[in-house]
């Protein structure tokens, strides 16, 4: 067992911690492994509140997932329960008050809540232990709802301990602010592409979310193959979740009379649609961050394509000349292969993989089928190819990631 010091140090390393992260996907997952890591607890949840409602947004837990096999992650579905007094989480969020239960099936029946044990059932799981506390920023207003359950002692599931209530709320206070903080910046992102939105009716902010959320497993598949440390995987997924999130912000320089045309293009018209590359990539021309650096590479590569046929090449998004030494008769050299950044390279993947599994006004959504058969011909020649093998090895996640943001 911790000392009381080294508890007090581990709750401040956790807040300093979830700090580094300017995500708010990724901060709900930083934020639930600090607590669970706090009390040694099996699982966790974290709810958002939107509305009069808490959504499910992020569980974590031990058992289920070592259940799977290697390599595999937990896969969940989002709902969404009232703020009342009925369920545990609706009882802390509508109280903004910690609620401590040493065993859920013994709840005193003098409380409103109750515990509903149908996930137990579905999942064979067993709760028992279970601390809920309410997150809320500087003013008091309600943010979310963290749970962590099971908290474990010498490998035996026992109560979460009273005492350690104040460092909870401590860490709860400052993953509230962390969380308004990325949520602010998520806000930022959401109100540019909805500019670019304005010129072209693709430009959503689900079709973004998507293809954010899609671009980090992608890349978390790919570099746990490659054996990349946990540490570098994760910061580069912070910047990769918001960088994916911009990839066609240049289009807010393009005209809606290109973007919105229901014809086919002439040449003309989609050599001006392929200058969204290097038009957005200017937003980023003074870099003064490691996510300008990501956005730049991003923006400036998705179109890209592994053998060499794709859009801009090697040029100057400053001055659309070719980079010195990469262009001939004032035409830039394209890129292939490895010439292409890691980032752009997955950015396409996910791009294209929305793209296909959109309803858009000439086309409906594709069937799972003939999407797979698409990206498997397209491997080694529009994308590369571990990339795409990555896209399979998590695909049944992204499958859940399309229906947690689904278009209006």
């Amino acid at each position: 067992m911790m000392n009381e010091q080294k508890k007090i140090d581990l709750m401040n390393q956790s807040s300093l911690d979830i700090n580094e992260v300017k995500d708010i996907d990724l901060l709900l997952e930083r934020i639930l492994t600090n607590a669970r890591k706090f009390f040694d607890a099996d699982a966790g949840s974290i709810y958002l509140k939107e509305g009069d409602q808490l959504k499910f947004s992020y569980t974590q837990n031990t058992t289920l997932q070592e259940r799977l096999p290697s390599g595999k992650k937990l896969i969940y579905n989002t709902f969404s329960i009232p703020i009342d007094n009925m369920s545990v989480a609706g009882y802390v969020a509508k109280n903004k008050t910690m609620v401590n239960i040493p065993d859920v099936y013994k709840i005193n029946s003098s409380v409103p809540y109750t515990f509903d044990p149908l996930f137990d059932e579905l999942s064979d799981y067993r709760t028992c232990s279970m601390l809920t506390v309410p997150i809320l920023n500087q003013r008091k207003v309600l943010l979310g709802v963290m749970q962590v359950i099971n908290a474990q002692e010498n490998g035996k599931i026992v109560a979460f301990n009273k005492s350690d209530a104040s460092l909870v709320l401590h860490f709860a206070i400052n993953a509230g602010l962390a969380m308004e903080r990325a949520q602010t910046t998520r806000n930022i992102i959401l109100r540019m592409i909805s500019m670019a939105e304005l010129r072209d009716p693709k430009e959503t902010g689900a079709h973004v979310n998507r293809v954010g959320a899609y671009s980090v497993e992608i890349f978390e598949a790919w570099a746990k193959k490659k054996g990349f440390p946990q540490a570098e995987i994760d910061r580069q997924k912070d910047l990769l979740r918001m960088a994916a999130m911009l990839h066609d912000v240049g289009k807010v320089a393009i005209s809606d009379l290109i973007l919105k045309k229901p014809d086919r293009l002439t040449l003309e018209e989609f050599e001006t649609i392929k200058s969204h590359t290097y038009l957005g990539a200017r937003l980023f021309q003074d870099i003064q961050s490691d996510l300008d650096e990501a956005s730049l590479e991003v923006v400036m590569n998705h179109h890209e394509k592994w053998d060499g046929t794709g859009y801009p090449g090697h040029i100057d998004p400053f001055t659309v000349k070719p980079l010195p030494d990469h262009g001939k008769d004032g035409q830039p050299f394209p890129k292939k292969g490895e010439e292409i950044p890691l980032l752009g390279r997955i950015v396409a993947v996910a791009d294209v993989y929305d793209a296909l599994n959109s309803r858009r006004s000439y086309k409906d959504p594709w069937d799972e089928k003939k999407i797979t058969r698409e990206m498997r011909v397209s491997s080694g020649s529009h994308f590369d190819p571990d990339v795409v093998a990555a896209f399979f090895e998590c695909l049944e996640i992204l499958k859940v990631i399309g229906n947690r943001y689904p278009d209006e």
